[in-house]
């Protein structure tokens, strides 16, 4: 199957032909002629298999021919929202004209009421400034009928069910909702029986495993080391290289660093302002940068076709972000890989990650002991160390010991020697 053979306007036609859109993945394949059909879908796959037009073909098509609805999107987090609209401004060309607007923090407020004033049809945005348009009542959701939710697992994570259920209650009963998630855990589960109606379930591949093209490496070392192998490892790979990190002080820290050793690099977290973010990406995107350090803000926001490495500096602190984060490389079909450093104090984390992609995974002790062998010899020759420090320094007390009595001594004859002086004065 191909686009050109779908049920939709000749105009959207054009302009999947335009966007240079040939094939359909199997997500879209699976999905679109169902959302075509108005039906619910709860659609679970892997990240990089092409979600965002699996929801945006049927959106633009069911708009075309009704001018008077409107359509929801909403992402977890601004740089996913951003992608999303400008899958949407590829199709959405001059020909077919639908008002929309971006509803991000980090933005001007002023813009994005301009953009709701010219009657945009197509709202893509976040959860907390969607409802910050609510209260101010900004933003009329009443005419919406297609409702898309996208990234949901991540949105639940990060603390936004009040607010989706918030948005929920301004939108009419009778709409096509649209869920998709990389993962399903149960509050998915439990999400799409309260508001999804009668949902097509679609999976495709599976949810814990990472997709097969990309290499898998780990590498065994110390925390010290760690920066020192980072930059061997930038050295030796080619084309463009993500590297993900704990926390936005070490973000910018690696940075500085390899800024200062000649290397062209840049941060992504979320303390950034949505200017400098957007200038980031695309420093990255168009090659100026070529590394790019990144928090977990930064894990499924990113689809940059062109990331050939991914390097996991720092283990992230969830198991499931592990497949998000190598998730950016290997994308629509290319090949990728990812490296992954561990240090001893991440066994436990490891062994979660190494027990969601393979649920037969069994971390004996047999196996730590193999992989942290040279830190173990290191324990046992510092024991031996010590123990010929301490004889060396009872050797030494006792020295000490002779050389005071033998100064008491001294002293005890030079008294009688001013006693002695005292009676012949």
């Amino acid at each position: 199957m191909n686009f050109n053979e779908l049920p939709i306007e000749n105009k959207l036609k054009n302009s999947i032909r335009f966007a240079d859109f040939i094939t359909p993945t199997p997500i879209q394949s699976k999905s679109i002629p169902i959302g075509l059909l108005g039906k619910d879908i709860l659609g679970t796959a892997q990240t990089g298999t092409g979600k965002t037009l699996a929801f945006t073909i049927p959106m633009i098509n069911k708009l075309i021919l009704d001018k008077n609805t409107m359509a929801l999107i909403v992402c977890p987090t601004r740089e996913l929202a951003t992608q999303v609209m400008q899958t949407v401004l590829k199709l959405n060309v001059r020909e077919i004209g639908i008002g929309n607007a971006l509803l991000i923090g980090g933005e001007s407020m002023q813009k994005q009421l301009k953009k709701l004033k010219r009657r945009a049809r197509i709202i893509v945005g976040t959860p907390g400034r969607i409802n910050d348009h609510l209260k101010r009542q900004s933003l009329n959701l009443s005419k919406v009928s297609y409702l898309v939710l996208d990234e949901t697992d991540r949105m639940l994570d990060m603390g936004f069910t009040p607010q989706i259920e918030t948005i929920l209650k301004f939108i009419p009963k009778q709409h096509q909702t649209l869920l998709f998630s990389a993962t399903l855990p149960n509050n998915i589960l439990r999400i799409s029986e309260k508001y999804l109606n009668d949902p097509e379930r679609i999976a495709i591949g599976s949810l814990s495993t990472p997709i097969e093209k990309i290499k898998q490496e780990t590498f065994q070392i110390t925390q010290d080391k760690k920066y020192h192998e980072l930059i061997n490892q930038l050295v030796e790979r080619n084309g463009s290289i993500l590297v993900f990190v704990k926390t936005k002080r070490g973000a910018d820290k690696i940075v500085k660093r390899l800024k200062y050793d000649g290397h062209s690099a840049d941060a992504i977290h979320g303390n950034l302002r949505q200017s400098k973010r957007e200038r980031v990406i695309n420093n990255f995107r168009n090659g100026k940068s070529r590394i790019l350090i990144a928090t977990d803000v930064a894990a499924r926001g990113l689809d940059i076709p062109l990331i050939k490495h991914v390097i996991n500096f720092d283990l992230p602190q969830v198991a499931e972000d592990y497949i998000h984060r190598i998730g950016r490389t290997g994308r629509a079909g290319k090949e990728g890989s990812s490296l992954t450093f561990i240090t001893p104090n991440d066994r436990s984390m490891w062994s979660s990650i190494s027990k969601l992609i393979d649920p037969n995974f069994i971390a004996t002790k047999k196996n730590k002991d193999k992989n942290f062998k040279k830190n173990r010899r290191n324990k046992v020759s510092f024991k031996k160390n010590k123990n010929f420090k301490n004889k060396k320094k009872k050797f030494q007390f006792n020295n000490k010991k002779k050389f005071r009595n033998k100064i008491r001594s001294k002293n005890s004859s030079f008294k009688k020697r001013n006693k002695f002086r005292n009676t012949t004065k």
